[in-house]
């Protein structure tokens, strides 16, 4: 058999994935030669599923062969994401063709208007800031972006924003509040760039003050992880009055590698992966420890599959967040974002409990 092979980006506990992806191009390959009337011979470069029974299969029969294919590969993909580790888990947030801030910004808004500069330094280019329409809402968006291409991506520094990035998205918030248009933002970044410029020009105290003057807009805050939510680089447009995750991303303090090189000085796959399950980081983890208020779910085998699809799950949950904070005062909206963030890290311990936790 003799075709051309797709190329695509594969996690290694995706090869199951892949070679039924391939058994299914090879048979309808194999069904429209038939159907031609010609024949396909050899072996497809760079294959690795065994595609024997494929050759095998009657011309007659390969329709309802490839449907029987289709149909172990959904349950297939299904079974795999639905177990993901959470080490796989940033890997799939990391993939290359997972859908960014811009990406989303194309599939959800209209009348998207870019805007650019913190009017102190210059325009970063790893945060994105613009008004724009989300069904019937007219929103600023705010988000992180890493780029696609090499050179955007340097351009972007791989989504790490510097103190410049961050003081034109608060610019731009102070903006949206004072005209009383609610702020969406679009979390996406391993964390805030940490070279000597951005420390010169001040990226803790813009992070900071981000923290501080977000949590006192009078104007409602969504805000969504859509891939990485690293450490304060991530809470600088995080906070908000609903905070969700994408199902596979990951939102922590530290990435599992930096975890990994701090507590046992090397981060390899054993390291990475034990870090990444100690840090509690998925959004399963982060619901569960009341981090985040909800998941949004994405479509079978992750985002990177069809971000139309996912972009369409994300804009439902925008658009249901932002008509439940819809018509709540400026004054309610901060007294609720003050209580939310305050419960952060809250526990209960009984008597008994305390007691043994003090014998030990």
């Amino acid at each position: 058999m003799l075709l051309t092979m797709s190329s695509f980006y594969q996690l290694d506990f995706e090869r199951p994935i892949r070679d039924l992806e391939q058994q299914i191009e090879a048979a309808e390959a194999r069904l429209k030669a038939a159907s031609a009337g010609t024949e396909i011979v050899g072996v497809p470069p760079g294959v690795v599923a065994n595609l024997d029974e494929i050759d095998a299969v009657p011309a007659a029969d390969l329709p309802g062969h490839i449907e029987s294919l289709k149909a172990k590969l959904s349950e297939t993909t299904r079974k795999l994401y639905d177990n993901l580790s959470p080490w796989d888990t940033v890997r799939v947030a990391r993939h290359p063709q997972r859908p960014q801030t811009r990406d989303y910004i194309q599939f959800m808004c209209k009348d998207f208007c870019e805007l650019h500069g913190d009017r102190r330094f210059g325009d970063d280019p790893a945060i994105v800031t613009g008004f724009a329409r989300i069904d019937s809402f007219k929103v600023l968006v705010v988000g992180h972006h890493k780029g696609r291409t090499t050179q955007e991506k340097i351009a972007c520094h791989f989504g790490c924003a510097h103190p410049e990035g961050y003081r034109k998205a608060l610019a731009k918030m102070q903006m949206a509040e004072k005209f009383g248009v609610p702020i969406v933002t679009l979390v996406d970044t391993p964390g805030a760039y940490p070279g000597l410029g951005a420390e010169q020009r001040g990226q803790a105290e813009a992070i900071a003050v981000n923290l501080r003057e977000m949590s006192r807009l009078k104007t409602p805050i969504i805000s969504v992880v859509i891939g990485e939510g690293g450490s304060g680089g991530a809470l600088g447009i995080a906070v908000a009055d609903r905070v969700a995750m994408m199902q596979n991303a990951w939102y922590s303090v530290i990435s599992p590698e930096g975890c990994a090189a701090i507590l046992w000085k090397t981060a390899n796959e054993q390291t990475n992966t034990a870090a990444a399950r100690a840090l509690k980081l998925t959004a399963r983890d982060n619901l569960g420890l009341g981090i985040v208020d909800d998941v949004v779910q994405e479509p079978v085998g992750g985002a990177h599959r069809n971000p139309a699809a996912a972009a369409d799950l994300l804009k439902a949950w925008i658009v249901s967040q932002l008509g439940t904070l819809k018509g709540v005062s400026g004054d309610d909206l901060i007294a609720r974002r003050y209580e939310r963030f305050r419960k952060l890290g809250a526990f209960q311990e009984t008597l008994e409990e305390a007691v043994a936790a003090e014998a030990r």
